[in-house]
């Protein structure tokens, strides 16, 4: 069931893409139907899930001499992903709906990187890991190359060599830790037990130091954050909605997944600069996004100041000193919460921006202006999303956001107290944002813009649904997720 789950995607891409001309109604509802059964099957793979270890497992040899199988699996930490994953390939198949050129192609890129995002985070084998890591660079690639706008070429071939040199440093560091276990293996449950660099020193950090680079170009942190901004704009809306809720993930899921629980000393021996990098990242990215003029490019930001937070508590998950065990787990847990609550709010709001490029032909907040009595559905749908990103309660941001500090405050109280100026600065910069945009007389030369379609606001709105969902039910998510976040921080402190 999960590699039906991971696979049916890329079935229905290769059939469509082998389709010489198939009617482009059919491949706009085939996509969306397709995505459609993908959330029913997670949905099913949720519900029959016997946590809280790893469930519906496949393990198969693959690369028998390399110490490598097709090993696959689900627990407490890949389940949330793989449903914010499903979630929001369906909210852009519906959003294509309004139209989209050359759907059939662009269909069919979409499912193939929809398998290799849901491969990514049930792989439980480092070279399984890594082989949809690196195709959904690829993927990605084409995406913004084919169907951006601006300068894309450009922004396309420095997002593929920015994040594909960071995979480099991923694999050496996959490759430290087979050379390091005894019998050797990529499996990363038997890593996971092994810990084999466990007291190695100097070898065990230059491991993490590799691993973190990759992981880090694709969160991204500061300061491997500038393929980002060009990246987000210059891609479009669907493209970078899927990058920001679902592709940066992958950075932050293999810091828990793999850093934390194979590193474990290591982790603890350098989690302060992990601690360190989280403050930065959270404090520059809400800066630099305060300066923005364009609405897409401050969205982006944004992403930068939310992965900050991430790493803020998974380097606190490690700082062991005057904290106990319930505080590390309620970090760790918020920093997974938050992955989701990003994920829904944030692809939500590049949905919207795609609006104003469709309408106006720009993203430059200074060329609109009154929309709101023109456009009553967007300004509505707009600025709840905005304010479910700067943590507003009743929001699922504001469940990660008060789980983060409350869980790194022990073990970190200078640095959480630095990061929470991030959360007053995010709220100035999008209430700018909306009054730029909504309020004020009008500065567009089509001041009769058309407002919301079906399509767009069918795409949005469940999106911000489930974001509220999470924050007034946070149960909802947490009893899945709070059993693996105590798991890892055992790992870590062991």
């Amino acid at each position: 069931m999960l590699s039906l789950t991971i696979f049916l995607p890329l079935a229905a891409a290769l059939v469509l893409s082998a389709w010489p001309r198939p009617p482009e109604a059919l491949a706009r509802w085939g996509w969306v139907a397709v995505s459609a059964a993908e959330l029913g099957l997670v949905i099913a793979l949720w519900t029959t899930y016997d946590g809280p270890g790893i469930d519906h497992e496949t393990n198969e040899p693959w690369l028998p001499g390399a110490g490598s199988g097709y090993h696959i699996g689900v627990d407490g930490l890949s389940l949330p992903m793989l449903a914010l994953t499903a979630a929001v390939f369906l909210a852009c198949a519906a959003y294509s709906l309004g139209g989209q050129r050359d759907i059939r192609r662009f269909a069919a890129l979409f499912m193939a990187l929809e398998t290799t995002c849901l491969g990514l985070f049930c792989a439980l084998d480092l070279i399984v890991f890594f082989v949809f890591f690196d195709l959904s660079i690829v993927g990605m690639y084409f995406v913004i190359a084919g169907w951006g706008h601006g300068d894309a070429a450009r922004s396309a071939l420095k997002f593929f060599l920015y994040t594909f040199l960071g995979s480099l440093a991923l694999l050496l560091g996959f490759i430290g830790l087979y050379a390091a276990s005894d019998p050797h293996t990529f499996d990363m449950v038997e890593l996971t037990r092994q810990t084999p660099l466990e007291g190695s020193g100097a070898v065990g950090a230059l491991v993490l130091l590799a691993l973190a680079i990759g992981l880090a170009v694709k969160t991204p942190t500061f300061p491997f954050h500038t393929w980002l901004p060009p990246a987000h704009t210059d891609a479009p809306a669907a493209g970078s909605a899927v990058l920001a809720a679902v592709l940066l993930k992958m950075g932050t899921y293999g810091f828990v997944r793999i850093a934390m629980p194979m590193l474990p000393g290591a982790w603890r021996d350098y989690a302060l600069v992990f601690v360190v990098i989280g403050v930065v990242s959270a404090l520059y990215g809400a800066l630099v996004a305060l300066a923005q003029t364009d609405f897409k490019r401050m969205i982006a930001y944004t992403s930068v100041n939310h992965m900050g937070y991430i790493l803020l508590a998974l380097g606190a998950a490690g700082l062991l000193a005057d904290t106990d065990a319930e505080a590390r787990s309620v970090a760790v847990s918020g920093a997974l919460v938050q992955m989701v609550s990003h994920g829904l709010i944030t692809g939500a709001l590049f949905l919207l921006s795609g609006v104003l490029w469709d309408r106006g032909g720009t993203y430059a907040m200074d060329r609109y202006g009154g929309l709101a009595a023109h456009t009553p559905r967007f300004a509505a749908l707009t600025a709840v999303a905005a304010f479910a990103s700067l943590g507003l309660p009743g929001f699922s941001g504001f469940i990660a956001e008060f789980q983060i500090f409350a869980g790194s405050l022990g073990s970190a109280p200078a640095a959480t107290a630095l990061a929470l100026l991030g959360v007053l600065v995010t709220a100035g910069l999008f209430l700018w944002a909306l009054h730029r945009l909504f309020l004020g007389p009008v500065r567009h030369p089509n001041p009769g813009m058309a407002d919301l379609r079906p399509a767009e606001a069918w795409s949005t709105a469940p999106l911000l649904a489930a974001a509220l969902a999470i924050g007034i039910f946070p149960r909802l998510l947490l009893d899945t997720i709070d059993p693996a976040a105590r798991t890892a921080v055992d790992l870590v402190a062991k």
